[in-house]
């Protein structure tokens, strides 16, 4: 095997998560290789170290310091694959941006996942999270992974099915720690249907025929959308939507519409699933602002880190929400980032 990668000591997480909250590594290396990976989990396993993987770091609150080893996977690489007619196979290393690789495709005029412009990660986050919007989840194209088993230490290759997702859901979160991505498989197509139900990307395109339209008109439709709507992490910082939109049964949601007659909600074949925004919009939250962390003031979702907040401030926040929209609906929102460390510290 080539040697392994440098492994650095006591290193600054602040700049490598979206929330720029502080926290340090006690061990920190970045792999560029499947190989790099490989040695790099086998010697934290001889020093008997946590670890944790680490993408874009778009999608986790440090609650704390890491006492492991952070892996910051930077396999990158894009392909087409099994180029035939009017499909194609878009082949993304894990460490791949995310929204440039949508980029890549919808400019090649290839369609899929034009609605997924713009979430901020990495390529083979996306498969973790099941990550989606207006309309679309990825496992709507996902082919397959390619990810490192670390039961068996064998790269292995799940197809579709076998990842078992659901909504932000799938098996790499059911089990996490267990695998790791390595590559991402996407099967796109030039003819597919555009996905333009979303109410507000129905209203953004209402004066173009859908007939004119490509996937690239689709993805900086989305695009402006999210601009207007979603702060950006470099400007303040964020991890996107912070709470997962609940999902309740038919009985459930009819008596809450009884309550609240403008309750904003979308039916599903299971269920029906409610906006945690207009929640926690009702519930008084949208535009709150404390000394260090608060509220977006135009998307309730997503709780901004305005002044040097810890994750410990982040978390604390979350839970005032969480309790409130409980007490006022009877509905528990759950946190939709990872969180990682320890207990942390608010700040004095």
């Amino acid at each position: 095997m080539k040697q392994r990668p440098e492994i650095q000591e006591n290193v600054e997480l602040e700049a490598l998560n979206t929330l720029h909250v502080p926290a340090r590594a006690r061990f920190y290396v970045k792999v560029h290789t499947a190989d790099e990976l490989v040695q790099s989990l086998n010697w934290a396993a001889s020093e008997d170290l946590e670890v944790l993987i680490l993408g874009g770091g778009s999608n986790l609150v440090f609650a704390g310091d890491f006492s492991g080893l952070v892996v910051r996977l930077a396999i990158r690489g894009r392909r087409w694959e099994h180029i035939e007619d009017h499909k194609a196979t878009l082949v993304l290393g894990a460490g791949e941006n995310w929204h440039e690789a949508v980029l890549y495709a919808t400019r090649a005029g290839y369609r899929g996942i034009e609605n997924l412009a713009l979430i901020p990660g990495t390529a083979g986050a996306a498969p973790v999270q099941n990550i989606g919007a207006y309309g679309v989840e990825l496992c709507d194209c996902l082919e397959s992974v390619t990810a490192l088993d670390r039961k068996t230490g064998e790269l292995v290759v799940l197809e579709n099915a076998e990842c078992r997702f659901a909504y932000r859901d799938s098996l790499f979160k059911q089990t996490p720690g267990r695998y790791v991505i390595t590559e991402i498989r996407l099967a796109l197509s030039r003819t597919r249907p555009l996905v333009l139900e979303y109410r507000d990307l129905e209203e953004y395109l209402a004066d173009t025929a859908e007939t004119a339209l490509g996937p690239l008109h689709v993805a900086e439709a989305v695009m402006a959308i999210r601009r207007r709507k979603l702060p950006d992490p470099d400007i303040i910082p964020n991890a996107g939507s912070f709470f997962k939109n609940p999902v309740v049964d038919s009985a459930t949601f009819e008596s809450l519409r009884e309550r609240n007659p403008g309750i904003v909600a979308y039916p599903q074949e299971q269920g029906v699933k409610l906006a945690a925004a207009w929640l926690i919009d009702q519930s008084g939250w949208k535009g709150f602002r404390n000394a260090r962390v608060g509220v977006h003031n135009r998307q309730a979702l997503v709780l901004i880190n305005h002044s040097g907040g810890t994750g410990a401030d982040i978390l604390k926040l979350a839970e005032k929400i969480r309790q409130s929209v409980a007490g006022r609906f009877g509905v528990t929102l759950e946190i939709e980032p990872g969180i990682v460390g320890g207990t942390g510290k608010e700040n004095p």
